[in-house]
């Protein structure tokens, strides 16, 4: 079988999957007050991080778990139908762009401009769809 080159959209899929990686250690990494104790155990007790910066990682990922399964159906079903490219490309780049922006702007409490982003990331699954039912 010959290899067929990746678009843009299986290319930044590859990259959502360095972003979640790093979301997911940033968010651990600033759980540190919990002592190694309680992170390396089976944390049968819960315990939850005092630390505003670990909150707010938390659920920043929680919120890019949300609507990663569906952008990683939609480059699948972008690549298995041939309609890669154009607004679908865009649309891929505009939702990992803003995904990096809305992790860093909730880290850093910034209220109304992360929803803005948040937004803007929509927009670029809402323009893969568009491609896809086209």
């Amino acid at each position: 079988m010959e290899a067929v080159a990746a678009s843009t959209e299986i290319w930044v899929l590859g990259w959502s999957t360095a972003l979640l990686l790093a979301q997911v250690i940033a968010q651990a990494s600033a759980t540190g007050d919990l002592g190694p104790k309680y992170l390396f155990s089976a944390r049968d007790e819960n315990r939850v991080s005092k630390s505003v910066v670990a909150g707010r990682l938390l659920r920043a990922l929680h919120n890019l778990l949300e609507t990663y399964p569906a952008f990683i159906a939609l480059v699948l079903a972008l690549a298995l139908t041939g309609k890669t490219g154009g607004i679908a490309a865009t649309g891929a780049m505009l939702w990992i762009v803003a995904r990096v922006v809305y992790v860093v702007l909730y880290a850093a409490g910034v209220p109304v401009l992360r929803t803005v982003v948040w937004l803007a990331s929509i927009v670029g699954l809402a323009m893969m769809l568009i491609r896809l039912m086209s």
